[in-house]
């Protein structure tokens, strides 16, 4: 399901344990780790106007007739809950798409 992209400021000095997050993904969604990726982007810096997270996450995710609009916002407070756990501090954004504007293709093995 999602495309997981982590943007971390790249002075952070907090660990982003990937694979565990990966992990505790896979249990909110439902999912297996051959399709939920995350990225991580170290950046120099964002705007910080609203918010004062230690990462911004932005999620794709195929849009499925179960994944309710309540669903998924529940599924995002749990994001917060798997990255506070962590002592991180997440700003969670999920979009969805429709499956027939969906193209991958994946390298050969």
């Amino acid at each position: 399901m999602p495309l997981v992209k982590i943007f971390a400021r790249v002075g952070m000095n907090k660990a982003i344990p990937l694979k565990t997050l990966q992990s505790q993904m896979c249990k909110i969604w439902s999912t297996k780790p051959e399709t939920t990726k995350l990225i991580l982007s170290r950046v120099e810096d964002w705007t910080s106007e609203s918010y004062d997270e230690d990462c911004y996450i932005d999620i794709r995710a195929y849009g499925k007739s179960e994944r309710t609009r309540e669903f998924v916002l529940d599924g995002m407070t749990q994001i917060q809950q798997a990255f506070a756990e962590h002592d991180l501090i997440a700003n969670v954004r999920l979009e969805t798409y429709e499956g027939e504007r969906y193209f991958h293709v994946p390298p050969k093995k």
